[in-house]
């Protein structure tokens, strides 16, 4: 077993419970998130484009939108400079995507290619720091960022404590009236580390969903 769930499992019986639960496959998507199939490894700015439009919405119109932005480009998401070659009104009918959601892509993309912001010097930052550049630009928040932490740059202990599917799956799981709250989250979440990203994975997966949050 790899040595996240080991470490989970002695650390929290809920979450080894969970873990005993699951069928190789699924650990397998829970310790390496490139395993799942819905979203492969992509470029940097694509990956926060992604992110975007799963903002607010439910997993299926995300990836509704992802598909059909997709569909637009050949198959694959668009770079910051095709975002800004297209036609907004064309771009935004055909992806289906809201004007505010219309809105930060694009701006996201102006910053890229007016060196606003380096997408690929995240990489060198510590998480705080990655979260700082990302929170700067218009339209990108700390759920965000903490899922491209998790997800983009395989980050080992982010917790998305505002994610509404790791907080249902912690109420289901931990059999609460209600799911927690983002503090009380946090506060659960301190036994988990330094494996938060894996057991923000198996609580998604424990769902059988993946990120679903605010901005």
């Amino acid at each position: 077993m790899h040595h996240a769930l080991i470490q989970l499992s002695e650390a929290d019986p809920v979450l080894a419970r969970l873990i005993a639960g699951m069928d190789d496959a699924a650990l397998a998507v829970v310790t390496d998130p490139a395993r799942g199939g819905r979203y492969p490894p992509v470029p940097p700015y694509a990956a926060l484009v992604r992110i975007i439009l799963g903002q607010q919405v439910s997993v299926g119109a995300a990836w509704a939108m992802v598909t059909r932005l997709s569909d637009r480009f050949g198959g694959t998401l668009p770079t910051p400079e095709q975002v800004l070659a297209d036609d907004p009104e064309e771009l935004r009918t055909a992806g289906g995507l809201s004007r505010g959601k219309l809105r930060f892509v694009r701006g996201l993309a102006s910053d890229v290619v007016e060196g606003r912001i380096d997408l690929d010097a995240l990489e060198a930052l510590d998480d705080a720091g990655v979260e700082a550049a990302l929170c700067s630009v218009t339209g990108i928040g700390p759920w965000t960022a903490h899922v491209y932490l998790m997800g983009q740059l395989r980050r080992p202990d982010v917790l998305a404590p505002g994610d509404l599917g790791i907080r249902r799956a912690a109420g289901l799981a931990y059999g609460l009236p209600a799911p927690p709250t983002p503090p009380e989250l946090a506060a659960m979440a301190e036994a988990w580390r330094p494996h938060r990203s894996t057991a923000s994975r198996l609580l998604w997966k424990s769902l059988d969903a993946t990120p679903v949050g605010g901005a």
